[in-house]
């Protein structure tokens, strides 16, 4: 009993000495005085860029230019994103520039947005450029899907027509003159007749084609 007694005024001496030393305006002892809480930097506020200003440059006329020289005058010019295509519509890729020239080009020369597409409409160097581009414009691949009207191909190429239609429509090609021969470079090759008939209502029915090269005569 008596030890016990000690340990219970030990402990409440030792308590009373802890309380004394805790200092005055302190809620836990951590400090002499009050803390103010420290305010944390605010996160700088989010902002959206806006769309970066327009940046005009003048295109030079490059028509009647080598398509190689006159992607480079335009590349010299600050214009990054060019494309060509054939001006006679038939389809033919420019895998040569050099021998190709321009005929035609979209936009025209002066002030133009430097993000603007500049399109040339070429042909080969032996070639005549035709009164108007033929390939301008052109339908986008799968154009004559199910429900629209066949449209007519006479005298474009059948690498054209076959762009014109649906992937899934089947398409025979054939010899327009007779004489049985194989359709292997399909942009060398104009349409002299077809079936189903243009404007026809396109319902998933095969196509056929009858060609010649383009140098002959239906």
């Amino acid at each position: 009993m008596h030890r016990t007694t000690v340990t219970a005024a030990a402990l409440t001496v030792l308590c009373l000495g802890l309380t004394a030393c805790q200092p005055a305006g302190s809620a836990d002892g951590a400090a002499g005085s009050p803390t103010k809480a420290v305010a944390e930097p605010g996160a700088a506020a989010e902002t959206t860029p806006g769309p970066a200003p327009a940046r005009k440059a003048t295109l030079p006329d490059l028509v009647g230019k080598g398509l190689q020289s006159a992607q480079d005058a335009a590349q010299a010019a600050g214009f990054r994103v060019l494309r060509s295509h054939d001006a006679l519509g038939r389809g033919r890729m420019q895998a040569l520039d050099r021998n190709w020239k321009v005929c035609t080009q979209t936009p025209g020369p002066g002030q133009v947005d430097t993000g603007r597409t500049v399109d040339f409409g070429a042909v080969k160097l032996t070639e005549s450029c035709p009164e108007t581009d033929a390939g301008s414009g052109a339908a986008a691949d799968g154009s004559a899907g199910a429900g629209s009207a066949m449209p007519g191909f006479r005298d474009k190429s059948v690498k054209v027509a076959r762009r014109a239609l649906d992937a899934g429509t089947g398409i025979t090609v054939k010899d327009a003159s007779g004489r049985g021969r194989m359709v292997l470079v399909e942009s060398n090759w104009k349409v002299c007749r077809q079936s189903p008939a243009a404007g026809t209502k396109v319902d998933g029915q095969p196509v056929t084609l009858e060609a010649v090269k383009f140098q002959e005569e239906c």
